[in-house]
């Protein structure tokens, strides 16, 4: 089991290196050329900006029991595909019962957005940073 990223906007990457160093997994993280990163523990990867060139290359090195941090859609449906395990940045586990509602809200919302302006995303809070953390620990937990 390892760790794969998609840390462009990902606001939790200290918390999963603090869980990965005391389970010793593999960490890797995934950014487009835009970010620099160094936390002396991950594998890094820096990718074009080309569409989607982080999210197929995160996919890509990704395997069957790997858990997959990301907040897009689409990358967690392509890991459980692959058998991968799949969390946002909030402690949501995607799974096959809850992926195909939140793909068709995202559409809804596309739409939506079209029409009206609508609010950016809620500020992070530390509340949702401690539902991360319990979340990844329960998951990690359970696939040992």
């Amino acid at each position: 089991m390892r760790i794969m990223v998609d840390a462009d906007a990902c606001p939790v990457k200290e918390i999963i290196i603090k869980l990965a160093k005391k389970y010793e997994l593999e960490v890797h993280m995934f950014f487009d050329n835009s970010h620099v990163y160094k936390d002396g523990y991950s594998t890094v990867y820096i990718l074009d900006k080309g569409a989607d060139s982080v999210d197929y290359a995160l996919i890509n090195k990704s395997f069957k029991g790997d858990i997959v941090v990301t907040q897009d859609y689409g990358v967690a449906t392509m890991a459980l595909s692959k058998r991968a395990y799949p969390i946002n940045q909030n402690g949501l586990i995607y799974n096959d019962d809850n992926i195909m509602s939140l793909l068709t809200q995202r559409a809804t919302n596309q739409k939506l957005r079209k029409h009206k302006k609508m609010k950016g995303p809620r500020k992070r809070t530390k509340e949702m940073d401690i539902k991360f953390e319990q979340s990844l620990y329960l998951l990690i937990n359970s696939k040992l």
